[in-house]
């Protein structure tokens, strides 16, 4: 993912950068995560937004709502700053460490259960097939 070090780039360069639809953008922007300006009917995206649409992408990828991405953002931007974004990121992530953990466990759990129920069903097809 090389990025342009343009001022300004369209909802096509940003699309194509980062291989999200347009309409993905356009929602992003209505949700409030994105501000672009407007050239005539043009949206016109500046660095800023450039860099807040793969803060959403990377928050999406790891499984954060967009109101959690949302609240990340936006405490960049008050008091303490950086520091509380930070504070609040590391407290998410470790939210989402516990859940996937949660999952994992689920899933071994249910896997075990597959196991035992296929091993009973062969061993009983097999007595029938006798």
């Amino acid at each position: 993912m090389n990025a342009p070090m343009t001022e300004s780039l369209s909802i096509t360069d940003l699309s194509r950068e980062f291989d999200v639809t347009t309409r993905a953008i356009r929602f992003y922007e209505d949700e409030g995560l994105l501000h672009p300006r407007r050239q005539g009917r043009n949206r016109v995206y500046s660095n800023r937004d450039r860099v807040r649409l793969k803060l959403i992408l990377r928050g999406k990828r790891l499984g954060f709502t967009l109101s959690e991405i949302a609240e990340i953002i936006s405490l960049y931007h008050s008091e303490p700053g950086e520091s509380a974004q930070l504070d609040y990121f590391i407290e998410k992530i470790r939210e989402r460490r516990r859940q996937l953990l949660q999952q994992k466990d689920d899933i071994e759990v249910t896997l075990t259960e597959l196991d035992a129920i296929e091993r009973q069903c062969r061993e009983r097809l097999a007595s029938l097939k006798q």
